[in-house]
């Protein structure tokens, strides 16, 4: 493997010392015509690249993002990396990408590797850490926005969905076309997104007279195996249920296939919703009724406030309402 071309062998070439190779990379203005040609020409025949960790030390800019998710093999995410990642190219910076895979302790060594790394901006999906270990470790970042979640930290920019809302709108629907047991696969416990769908649940039922029931909440995986796990356990322990309102799609998904197993017709026998509305929901069999998220927009609109936090502007709350899109799992 050939050796990287240094700022010395610039210099050599040039005739030049090493401070004044760096002073024509960084556009110094206290350098002559004649020198900063030279400099330039030696910089073109050696295909010269300055190393970015030094620019990074000089300008205290790493022109790049760091970008955590919970699980990029869910079709949610990658839509919002890319809203994201435009954004980022627009104002000249890369994304640098994250996967925790719903592990506590992978999420807390990203942020770490983030902030050793010197990113400009931090932008977090769905954090799952508690909210004191969170905020102590993001206190250590320059600029951060939290996607689907907020945190009692004034100086920590966020963009939710208004899960609850949504959650209303789904048990209104439900119960408006004759459901009687409606049941939650909730998610995971330590999910915000899942706190606000137990909260939207809770008072979708009592808006309508009805109390709640704790044995109709299921805690799951947001996977298609958590969906299908959630869905038998639900069904094995409440066999009258006659909807379920999911997490999210992927969820749903796996629901679905559960029911498929255990001879239930959907929605003859029961009704599925799901939510985000990722490409899939459309495309299985019965296409599947849930809350529509435009995830492209909601990546740039994060990567947006991130930029404002970056040029020092005070952090925004910004709130989404997803809207309930009808199909043929529960019309």
């Amino acid at each position: 493997m050939p050796n990287r071309v240094t700022i010395a062998d610039v210099a050599r070439l040039a005739g030049v010392s090493t401070m004044t190779v760096s002073r024509v990379i960084n556009a110094k203005a206290d350098v002559s015509p004649t020198t900063k040609a030279r400099v330039e020409r030696a910089i073109a025949q050696l295909e010269y690249r300055p190393s970015q960790a030094a620019r990074t030390l000089t300008t205290r800019r790493s022109r790049t993002l760091g970008l955590l998710v919970p699980d990029i093999t869910n079709p949610f995410f990658p839509e919002i990396v890319r809203g994201a990642e435009d954004v980022a190219w627009e104002h000249g910076h890369m994304v640098s990408l994250a996967n925790t895979v719903e592990d506590l302790e992978r999420e807390r060594a990203a942020i770490e590797h983030f902030e050793d790394h010197r990113v400009d901006g931090l932008l977090i999906c769905s954090a799952r850490l508690p909210e004191s270990a969170l905020i102590a470790i993001l206190r250590r970042h320059q600029a951060v926005v939290l996607l689907n979640r907020r945190v009692a930290d004034e100086r920590v920019a966020s963009l939710e969905v208004d899960d609850a809302h949504g959650t209303r709108a789904a048990m209104a629907h439900l119960i408006a076309g004759g459901r009687r047991c409606i049941g939650l696969l909730a998610g995971p416990a330590r999910s915000a997104s899942s706190t606000s769908r137990r909260a939207g649940y809770r008072e979708g039922l009592e808006a309508a007279g009805r109390r709640l029931d704790a044995t109709l909440v299921q805690d799951g995986e947001p996977s298609e195996a958590g969906g299908h796990a959630a869905l038998v356990a639900l069904l094995t322990r409440r066999s009258d249920v006659d909807a379920v309102v999911c997490y999210n799609d992927v969820v749903a998904i796996g629901a679905l296939a559960a029911l498929r197993e255990l001879g239930r017709s959907v929605p003859d026998d029961v009704a599925v919703v799901g939510c985000d509305d990722v490409r899939l929901a459309s495309l299985v069999t019965p296409a599947l009724t849930t809350l529509h998220i435009d995830t492209y927009a909601l990546g740039r609109q994060a990567a947006q406030l991130l930029f404002e936090r970056m040029r020092g502007e005070p952090p925004r709350h910004v709130t989404l309402q997803p809207e309930l899109v009808v199909r043929a799992s529960a019309p």
